[in-house]
């Protein structure tokens, strides 16, 4: 999930004016600077993999039993009905993908288990007619805590997403003398499933360097030196996948955008600048307004690759589905809203104040923040359901604007 933090809790990110080009290094340069890049898709291999494809349209998945993702992939609490219950429901709706975390701590203590369940979940998926998009590690510990594998703890009553832990953990992220692990652990998932074609393609680290806490109402930050432990891991990350030499695009989202007021372009941190560039397809978060994710889509064009959104729709901070479905849809933008059915992460809840309020928001708790079910199944909003099913059931044409 994403999140640009208000000017007064921390630096800004932002050197790159309006009036100035995107500072994004040139693919000769990219090359030149890192041997492994040589095995990037070129343009035109992310185009011809696109090209023909159904609109991509997804959400991110979390079954409402699930606290977090290691409540979703551990034995104990493994719950496969609740699992093919919600999918169903999505693929009625109009669904065709889903994004979905993995904790890498499955792995150190189940990794027989944990990639028999994966392929569990995308056996009942593709089932459905839905693709997979696995997420092997994930910078949003917004609980605080450290992974444990292990029961989880029950949820912080009214906060949003209370017990999200990251993977494989800032603390992990931070010691060099784990990285022998963190490969193995990549070239493991990626080598078991890399001519998988259930598989759409392959995020590598979501949100590298968010360094959130979240409590009631507020939040604080874990250490900046995550910062560019997250950059040395996520370039590491791309090097040690191509390694397993998958038939599936890589890529690592940007996700950092300028606060209303800013004059400055997104995707400008040296996280985001490298993960573009580093990338076979542009994937990209934006939680704002329709006005401005178009703007953002204009701006990553410039990158000549297919596009997708892989984390969007926010209530309260204007990114609805009334509106910005058709934008992506239209523009031939794939996109994965964040949640289904409402639970136990309670992201139906806003994220905390300050937050809502920097991204021109009001932080109510009138209107769900995330997510569309509820948990019989039943819309929140019927509109947005019609609205899912009209355009899934609409082949986007590409347009002169379009992404590809």
């Amino acid at each position: 999930m994403h999140w640009q933090t208000p000017r007064s809790k921390f630096r800004t990110y932002w050197t790159a004016k309006k009036h100035t080009a995107p500072l994004y290094p040139t693919e000769r340069h990219t090359l030149l600077k890192k041997g492994a890049q040589m095995t990037r898709w070129t343009s035109k291999q992310a185009k011809d993999w696109w090209q023909g494809r159904p609109w991509v349209c997804g959400f991110n998945f979390l079954p409402s039993t699930a606290v977090n993702f290691i409540e979703m992939w551990h034995p104990d609490t493994f719950d496969m009905p609740t699992i093919k219950r919600e999918l169903s429901w999505a693929a009625d709706i109009g669904f065709n993908a889903i994004r979905i975390n993995l904790p890498y701590l499955g792995w150190v203590y189940d990794a027989d288990g944990l990639l028999d369940r994966l392929d569990r979940v995308m056996h009942v998926a593709k089932d459905l007619g839905i693709d997979t998009i696995p997420c092997l590690f994930d910078d949003c510990g917004f609980g605080g805590d450290e992974p444990v594998w292990g029961i989880q703890a029950e949820p912080v009553r009214g906060v949003h997403n209370s017990r999200a832990v990251a993977s494989p953990g800032r603390a992990i992220v931070m010691d060099p003398n784990q990285r022998d692990q963190l490969q193995a652990y990549v070239q493991a998932v990626i080598g078991k499933f890399r001519d998988d074609p259930r598989i759409l393609f392959w995020d590598l680290y979501n949100e590298p360097g968010n360094r959130m806490n979240f409590s009631d109402g507020d939040f604080d930050q874990y250490a900046s030196a995550l910062e560019q432990s997250a950059l040395s891991l996520m370039e590491s990350c791309f090097e040690w996948a191509r390694s397993q030499h998958p038939i599936q695009p890589l890529t690592v989202a940007a996700w950092s955008t300028p606060l209303p007021g800013e004059d400055a372009h997104p995707y400008q941190t040296e996280i985001d600048r490298s993960a573009l560039l580093h990338s076979d397809i542009v994937t990209f978060h934006a939680y704002w307004n329709r006005a401005r994710v178009s703007e953002f889509i204009d701006i990553l064009t410039v990158l000549d690759r297919p596009i997708v959104c892989t984390e969007w729709m926010a209530r309260a901070v204007d990114s609805q589905i009334s509106d910005q479905l058709e934008l992506f849809h239209d523009r031939c933008v794939g996109c994965f809203q964040w949640g289904l059915v409402t639970g136990r992460t309670q992201t139906f809840l806003p994220w905390p104040d300050a937050l809502v309020k920097a991204h021109g928001g009001d932080p109510t708790r009138d209107i769900w923040f995330h997510d569309l079910l509820h948990k019989d199944g039943s819309p929140y909003d019927d509109r947005e359901i019609e609205t899912i099913r009209r355009l899934t059931n609409t082949q986007a044409q590409p347009t002169e604007r379009t992404a590809i």
